[in-house]
């Protein structure tokens, strides 16, 4: 039984521009008394053909943390572009928000996320070099994908 719970995630600031910050309202309730801090964790897959590409955004440590209901609200940088293939800058990737407890990961809520340009020109052709100020990021903010984990707490 996991002692702590994610009751609910508001994705703010959605839809934006590829630069822009993500923002997360982060709601959780804890069941009873924890010894360490939570860690939460935002993630940006940058291409699904390797973990490589994968962007540790912000990692922050929420703590000591009452029992009952606590929220706040969790901001990461915009991914690195040039950490990311230049063909997977644009189309379909995931955004994680992960949750650890003495560095055991106990739930992480994915959302697929689509950059694509608004110009219907450069949907038709896109350049072969993203032009990422004219990308628009949209997260799709209602359907998560919730995965808990089972950790000794």
């Amino acid at each position: 039984m996991s002692l702590v719970n994610i009751i609910n995630v508001e994705v703010h600031n959605n839809p934006c521009g590829f630069d822009d910050p993500f923002r997360f309202e982060i709601t959780f309730e804890v069941i009873a008394e924890l010894q360490e801090d939570l860690e939460f964790k935002v993630v940006y897959v940058g291409s699904a053909e390797s973990e490589d590409n994968d962007q540790t955004l912000e990692s922050l440590l929420v703590g000591p943390v009452p029992v009952g209901t606590s929220k706040f609200i969790l901001e990461a940088p915009a991914p690195d572009p040039r950490k990311i293939p230049a063909e997977d800058v644009v189309g379909v990737t995931v955004i994680l928000l992960m949750c650890s407890y003495r560095e055991k990961e106990f739930v992480r809520v994915g959302y697929y996320v689509n950059n694509d340009y608004l110009d219907e020109e450069l949907r038709k052709e896109p350049p072969k070099a993203p032009i990422l100020e004219k990308l628009q990021r949209s997260i799709l903010a209602d359907k998560p994908r919730v995965t808990r984990f089972s950790i000794p707490w």
